[in-house]
Parts: C-alpha cells; sequence; structure tokens
C-alpha cells in the first residue's frame, strides 16, 4: 500500500518512514500540513499517518480537507494526547483511527494495515485465490502449501491485485501504490517485478497481462 507520514518532528518521521518500507509499504513524507495536501491532491494514498498537533495548518484542518475532498484515503491520526476527549474530538474530524504517542511501531503497523481493510469493498485480513494465500499481516505468501520466497515489491504487487479481485490494474496504478516518490515513473521496473512474480507463482499461470490495460489475476 502507498502511505503518506505527515509529522513535523523530522526524526520521528522519518524513523515511522523506515520501519513502514521494512514491512513492504510504500511511504512518502510531509513535514507540514501545506505539503501534504500537495501531495494527497496528486497521489491517492491507501492511508495518511496524520500528526494531529501540527505547527502552522493543524491536523484537524488537514483532516477536515481530505474528508472536505471525498478523499478516499483513511486517515490514522496521531497525537501526544491520549484522552477519551481528544480521541473522540480526532474521530469526529472524520479520522479513521487513533493513536496516542509514544507508541510501539508494531502497534503503528496493525493499526495500518487495519484502517486499509477498511476501504470499499472491505479486504479481507488474509486473501485467497484458489491454492494461493496471502497474509499481509504476516508477510507470508503460499502456493498450494509451499512457501513463497517473496521480494517486498513481489509481495506488494501481488498483495495489491489480489485485493482488485480480478479488476485490471494499470501498471501506472501499480507504480503509485507499491512504489514511493523516488522511483521515476518512466521506468520498466513494475514490468520487471511482475515478470519475476509470475516466474515464482509457477504454473497453472495466475498472473494475465491486458493489453494495453494492465494485469489482473
Amino acid at each position: 500500500m502507498r502511505v503518506l507520514v505527515v509529522e513535523d518532528q523530522a526524526a520521528l518521521a522519518d524513523s515511522v518512514a523506515r520501519v513502514l518500507r521494512r514491512e513492504g509499504m510504500a511511504v512518502d513524507v510531509a513535514y507540514d500540513g501545506t505539503a501534504a495536501l500537495d501531495r494527497t491532491s496528486v497521489l491517492d494514498y491507501d492511508v495518511v499517518v496524520l500528526d494531529r498537533d501540527l505547527p502552522g495548518m493543524h491536523g484537524d484542518q488537514v483532516c477536515r480537507t481530505l474528508v472536505g475532498q471525498g478523499s478516499l484515503s483513511r486517515v490514522l491520526m496521531l497525537t501526544a494526547s491520549g484522552t477519551v476527549a481528544e480521541r473522540v474530538e480526532g474521530l469526529g474530524l472524520g479520522a479513521d483511527d487513533y493513536l496516542p504517542k509514544p507508541f510501539a511501531y508494531a502497534e503503528l503497523v496493525a493499526r495500518i494495515r487495519a484502517v486499509a481493510r477498511r476501504a470499499a469493498p472491505a479486504t479481507p485480513p488474509v486473501l485467497v485465490h484458489g491454492d494461493l494465500r496471502v497474509d499481509p499481516a504476516q508477510r507470508t505468501a503460499t502456493r498450494a502449501g509451499a512457501r513463497l520466497a517473496l521480494t517486498p515489491k513481489e509481495f506488494a504487487v501481488l498483495e495489491h491485485l489480489l485485493t482488485a479481485a480480478g479488476r485490471v490494474v494499470s501498471a501506472e496504478e501499480l507504480l503509485d501504490h507499491v512504489w514511493d516518490e523516488a522511483t521515476d515513473p518512466f521506468t520498466t521496473t513494475v514490468k520487471a517485478t511482475v515478470n519475476r512474480l509470475r516466474a515464482k507463482l509457477g504454473d497453472p499461470p495466475l498472473i494475465v497481462t491486458v493489453a494495453r490495460a494492465g494485469y489482473r489475476i
């Protein structure tokens, strides 16, 4: 999934980004509210991890703007205050979840995955297609009971294709959701990754190439 981390404390933002990337997520970082809205106006993030106590444009305003624009991004709000009143207020702004600081990275990852599953239509915690079984939380994929040795990007592409549930997914969509902003938009990395993934999945083939459209399972 593609995640935007919005946090003005650069050390914390960069640390969170590193953890999420190790979990196979594509992560961009914004250090203030204005930059966050600039990024969300260009990309549809699966989840926005939003610090509520941003200087300048407050996190509340960022959340209100996203909701008002009809953004499909799920918002996980972070704050140094963990009182019930603060949580209720944050959720009332349209946030999907609320996590007080300090937090354990394992819980942050679990909450990000949980709010991402609330997308319409909701996705199950374990993705199954025939004899293929993918567990995003455990980062495991098996086919006919045999463990598949996938790289983080291969796993993320497979997860996104399974979540699409038969819909054709373009290379541009995969680039937007699996890779971050540092990736060259004209690269052939999507095609190369799909080809490696197709080989690892074995026979009978699961990934179909739809000419001039993309890929589907």
